[in-house]
């Protein structure tokens, strides 16, 4: 199966952790990132993709456990 996942928030040393984590549990960066600015704060977001073999997905398919 294909997984699909979207991290977004303060550019920041959370952020880079998030991604990171991903990343050292087989997803692959999907994209480069993209920034905004709120006014306030830079918010950062980054695509990410795994595939999972022997997997099928199904709507009921928790994402956040891979």
């Amino acid at each position: 199966m294909k997984l699909y996942s979207c991290i977004t928030g303060p550019d920041d040393e959370t952020f880079c952790k998030r991604v990171s984590d991903k990343l050292n549990r087989g997803w692959q960066l999907h994209g480069g990132p993209t920034l905004t600015f709120d006014g306030r704060t830079v918010i950062a977001g980054q695509a990410l993709v795994k595939e999972v073999e022997g997997e099928v997905f199904t709507m009921d398919t928790t994402i956040s456990a891979y």
